[in-house]
């Protein structure tokens, strides 16, 4: 009998070890999923108004209280993708004083395209439809110079933000972010414009944050584990 009560106490303690490692992990997992604000530009201007949205996806990564990488990504819908390019590629309203950008690529998986040149715009922009935002990026004119991603790296010099979502605030329209958008057929193919360069401006209020499923991921890890511990307890 005592030996069958110290095999259960072992058990037990084994089951609250588990435990302790797995809201840790769920913890620690969290806690870096904070340092990410994520949201798409779901709002089209008129001249894009026969696409259905969402077009783009807005990514702010903190990496420290005075940097965040950004990172703009096309998105897909009912057999298009919307790529950025020309005046206003992409368009941001950065809640700092003064900042400044480090160095912008951008990639397109399409056929036959040459996404930039680039151009870093500080200062009040007016952005068709959308309003005024602080900085803006331009690439080459043209269809075959978009991007489906483009990144780059701010860095507050005056000040310092809390978290991803102070990163940036609601311009004079209502809104966080915008950018130049071109549908496109998909794939994208450069010797193809599909849609004979009609273009227009997307924006975006980070009232929409895609959870990317991370949340569930980690909640799964924790369940499955515990379901594995709860096997061991009744073997």
């Amino acid at each position: 009998m005592a030996r069958s009560l110290l095999t259960l106490n072992v058990t037990m303690n084994k089951i609250k070890s588990i435990a302790v490692v797995l809201i840790v992990i769920v913890g620690l997992g969290l806690q870096a999923k904070a340092d990410v604000f994520n949201f798409n530009l779901n709002s089209g201007n008129t001249a894009i108004s026969g696409f259905a949205g969402p077009y783009a996806n807005v990514n702010i990564n903190l990496t420290s209280s005075t940097t965040a990488t950004i990172t703009f990504t096309s998105l897909t819908n009912s057999g298009n993708i919307y790529l950025m390019g020309d005046g206003s590629s992409v368009a941001l309203n950065v809640n700092a004083a003064t900042f400044t950008v480090g160095t912008i690529t951008g990639t397109n998986g399409g056929t036959g395209f040459t996404p930039g040149a680039w151009t870093a715009n500080f200062g009040s922009q007016q952005v068709d439809g959308w309003g005024h935002f602080n900085f803006t990026i331009d690439s080459d004119d043209g269809y075959t110079h978009t991007s489906d991603q483009i990144t780059f790296t701010l860095t507050r010099t005056s000040g310092t933000w809390a978290n991803a979502a102070s990163v940036l605030f609601l311009n004079d329209g209502g809104q966080l972010a915008a950018s130049h958008i071109f549908p496109a057929l998909y794939p994208a193919d450069a010797n193809n414009n599909f849609y004979n360069n009609m273009t227009g401006y997307a924006a975006g209020n980070g009232s929409n944050v895609p959870d990317g499923g991370t949340t569930v991921m980690l909640l799964g890890t924790a369940l499955g584990a515990l379901g594995m511990a709860r096997r061991f307890l009744r073997s």
